[in-house]
């Protein structure tokens, strides 16, 4: 087949420089993740009886977490021996290397400080989070696409991606694996959005968050047997650090699930909790 029926990808991450500064692909792909995510959140939350100045909470809340948990679950899950005897190359974002699980992490322990915080409930609040997550992954991995990074393994299909500024890796086409997971998590957003515009308050407490982790984690246990490998030592790997992260992510969404099944309850109205209610009487 000719290696023309392949795509040459040979984008610069970087869209503009001014002496030193920089502005790149993926910085602004991750910028515009939370700018989309707090306005559609907004709208979910004011459409519930909750303010805007709860979604600007919760977003500060948000950053914080993304960017802490990725960054930690990059230099522990894959480079814990590097970064623990180096731990100030841990604060250095810049030169790259952040975590999709770290970043689940650091988004769920956020959360629940801000929900105990704020007196939300919890599982309500993941429930609405997870929408504006599916979106800025989506964005995300295309950042990852225009940084010619997180590429998956030779292939014959005419939709290969041929990356030509990884040159140790530019020889053959390659699953584009980015955008196989930015097309996924786009079409999961648009799902959950779907379920919640159409049943808000009715959907079950907690089945648009076991959706969520179900759905998104089996299917990059699925396109990790895509990629090639992010660290040296998975190549001895059954099954690699991303696979192996993902299984007790998919089990817990699937425990969510089988409990609103067996026990469905119905969502707090605006997720005010019981005390908070009774607060205001």
């Amino acid at each position: 087949m000719s290696i023309l029926n392949y795509i040459t990808w040979d984008v610069s991450p970087s869209i503009f420089s001014i002496g030193s500064f920089e502005v790149r692909w993926y910085g602004l792909l991750f910028a515009l993740a939370f700018v989309f995510g707090q306005r559609i959140l907004t709208k979910i939350y004011v459409a519930e009886g909750r303010t805007e100045g709860d979604v600007d909470v919760i977003t500060l809340y948000m950053i914080i977490g993304t960017v802490v948990g990725a960054r930690l679950g990059h230099t522990l899950f894959y480079q814990p021996e590097y970064y623990l005897s180096n731990p100030i190359e841990i604060l250095k974002i810049w030169e790259g290397g952040l975590a999709s699980h770290g970043a689940t992490i650091g988004i769920l322990l956020a959360l629940w400080l801000f929900s105990r915080k704020h007196k939300f409930d919890y599982m309500w609040v993941l429930d609405r989070i997870v929408i504006v997550v599916a979106l800025g992954g989506s964005l995300i991995r295309l950042g990852n696409l225009m940084n010619s990074e997180i590429f998956g393994r030779p292939t014959d299909l005419p939709w290969g991606f041929i990356f030509l500024r990884q040159s140790e890796y530019s020889h053959v086409p390659r699953h584009p694996t980015q955008l196989y997971e930015s097309f996924s998590v786009f079409l999961l957003f648009v799902l959950l959005y779907w379920l919640w515009k159409k049943y808000k308050e009715a959907l079950p407490r907690g089945l648009l968050f076991g959706i969520f982790v179900t759905a998104l984690f089996s299917f990059r246990f699925i396109v990790e047997f895509l990629k090639e490998d992010q660290v040296a030592k998975e190549a001895t790997m059954a099954l690699n650090i991303g696979q192996q992260l993902s299984i007790p992510l998919i089990l817990a969404g699937l425990v969510i699930l089988f409990m609103v099944w067996r026990n469905p309850k119905p969502a707090l109205a605006g997720g005010r909790l019981e005390r908070e209610a009774v607060g205001k009487k």
